[in-house]
This record gives structure tokens, sequence and C-alpha cells, in this order.
């Protein structure tokens, strides 16, 4: 579904991905781990068009998307959860969902099937929104933006889920919950590329991973052999 072949990307004179090649196949989910300043966060960034590789190609479904815009790309079935949610302060949770749902070629209509079978999966998923769903985004707790901020991602009813650091900053039991969430968002047939601080999490989760180092990859594979890596425990894993 996804592929990126020797991607370079660059914050000005610094290079942040030093030829980076992974994939990640249909109905798979597939996580990045590595330390702070790694590239995980350039990564996603760069597939969703936000930053543009200097050298390299990316291809999703066949076409290479390595110079579209953002917006073009999320039209394509590509939607990211950026690390820190990002949601919209001082639009209500709705609203929220509803900026969601727009893109450039679909002009939203909020009576629309489309839109009202989306709300209603993702007001499944999580009860709460829907009870907080006139609150403005900025009141709700970490745990119910971190929420918000995957739900108003699977508006678009995308083929591809991009999720940056979902567990930062959560207590436990919230953790428990979103990894719960993505669980079930990968059996409805969305395929997930996650980032993750809490590798053990994010292994045990994935069927496959890819470790990044310095811009570059230095390990991959299955997720429970990288669990067993004794690399892997070490560096990552604080066993």
């Amino acid at each position: 579904m996804l592929e990126l072949n020797n991607i370079h990307t660059f914050y000005g004179p610094v290079e942040a991905l030093k030829g980076i090649t992974l994939k990640v196949n249909q109905g798979e989910i597939v996580c990045l781990i590595g330390s702070n300043g790694a590239g995980k966060s350039t990564a996603l960034m760069t597939i969703s068009g936000i930053l543009k590789p200097k050298a390299g190609t990316i291809s999703f479904i066949g076409s290479d998307i390595s110079d579209m815009p953002p917006h073009s790309i999320v039209e394509m079935g590509i939607s990211h959860v950026p690390e820190g949610r990002r949601i919209f302060p001082k639009l209500t949770v709705k609203e929220n969902l509803e900026m969601g749902a727009y893109t450039k070629s679909y002009k939203l209509r909020v009576t629309s099937y489309k839109f009202k079978n989306q709300l209603d999966m993702v007001f499944e998923m999580f009860p709460i929104l829907m009870e907080r769903e006139k609150q403005m985004g900025g009141t709700l707790s970490g745990g119910e933006q971190q929420m918000l901020a995957i739900s108003r991602a699977l508006m678009s009813n995308p083929k591809l889920l991009l999720l940056d650091e979902p567990s930062l900053g959560l207590a436990p039991i919230i953790v428990s919950r979103i990894f719960k969430a993505i669980r079930e968002i990968n059996q409805e047939g969305v395929t997930i590329l996650l980032v993750e601080q809490n590798a053990h999490a994010a292994l045990n989760l994935s069927s496959r991973g890819y470790v990044l180092e310095n811009g570059r990859i230095k390990m991959h594979g299955q997720g429970k052999d990288l669990l067993n890596s004794e690399e892997v425990k070490k560096a990552y894993l604080g066993e």
C-alpha cells in the first residue's frame, strides 16, 4: 500500500532522514520506534506532505505522492494524527469532527449519509465524545483530546492512518483504551503506521516494526522478533 524508497528529508541544512526505505502492506499495523530525534515524526510528516523529500520516492497504492500537497494526500486516503493532538481548542467536539470530514473535493454536508456514518462510527468507538459534542475541544482532558484527534482523522474515511505518539502524556488506563481503539480501527480495515515511544506496547500491537536511529533504519522485522531482540530490549525496552 505504502512504500518509501531512499527518502532524504531536510530541515534547512540538517538532514533528518538519511535514505530510509520502508513499506506498509494493506491491512497491517506497522510501527516505527526509536529515541527522541531519530526522525520518526519527520517520516510521518514527509508521507503526509507537510515536509517534502529532497530525494527518493513515496508511493501510495501505486501512485507517486512525493510532490503532492497535503490536502491531495488526504483525498487519496491518508490521514495523519500529529504528535501533540493539535485539535482546534476553540471549536466544539462536533465542529472538530466536521473539519476532519471536509476536503477540497468533498464539500461537507453535515446531513449527508457519509458524514453521519463516520460520526456514528467514532461515537461508538469513543462514547465520551458524543457526551461532549457541544463542549469546546480545549476544555477536554488530555485523553479525550487524543480520542478527538484520532476521531477527526477517521472522519475522512482513510485507507491509511498515520499515528504519531498517541500515548504521549496519558495515564496508563487511557493508554490501554487508545491502543484498544487502534486495534479496533485496524480490524475495521484501516491500515496503520504507528510512531510510538512506548516500544513494548507498539511492538506487541504491530505485525511488523522498524527501528529508526539518527535518520536511518537500523533494524526491521516482525513485531515479536523485535520484542525478543537483545539489542532492542537494551536500547528501547529498558531490559
